[in-house]
């Protein structure tokens, strides 16, 4: 059975994840970011599990508000226990400094393999798309994972804008004089 699974698994299932992992290794290393660039991932997975859920699911309120709960709680708290001193902003080349994680990869992964479980699970059981748990479970486990990314880029996004604030105006007198 599994390969059966596998093997009808279309090419770019596993393009995509070679790109996930890719991605995953990149952010397990210290790097500097723009903004920007910090906040692709988080997209694409925000992207892809409410690609899951509206396609699975539908876009009616259980699944949606499922959703929402579990990544608004997720978000808190990963706002809450992020720790600061993992990143420090240079708003004067418009770029953070990241300390390396595993935390990205077991993210995307988590969003990959329920993506993939899913779509295996419903087409040997198609009626499991109508079971309120399984609903429940599914939207709960995408909205953790998205809320986590979401949670952190948030923080990094307020660390960055907060440096910006503290750095003094271009040509701003600073109390000193020249001469």
């Amino acid at each position: 059975m599994l390969v059966q699974i596998i093997s009808h698994t279309p090419l770019w299932v596993w393009a995509l994840l070679a790109f996930l992992i890719y991605r995953g290794i990149l952010a397990s290393v210290d790097r500097e970011l723009t903004l920007k660039k910090l906040s692709i991932i988080p997209l694409v997975m925000l992207a892809l599990s409410w690609q899951g859920v509206s396609t699975v699911f539908g876009v009616t309120p259980p699944p949606m508000l499922c959703w929402l709960l579990a990544a608004t709680v997720a978000a808190s708290l990963n706002w809450r226990l992020f720790r600061k001193d993992r990143v420090i902003a240079y708003p004067e080349r418009g770029v953070v400094f990241q300390r390396g994680s595993w935390l990205p990869l077991i993210l995307m992964m988590g969003i990959f393999l329920t993506k993939y479980t899913v779509g295996v699970t419903l087409a040997i059981h198609p009626a499991l798309a109508h079971d309120g748990a399984f609903t429940a479970v599914v939207c709960t486990l995408y909205g953790v994972f998205n809320g986590m990314f979401i949670g952190r880029l948030l923080r990094v996004v307020s660390l960055y804008h907060s440096a910006q604030q503290a750095q003094p105006a271009p040509g701003a007198y600073n109390g000193q004089l020249k001469g």
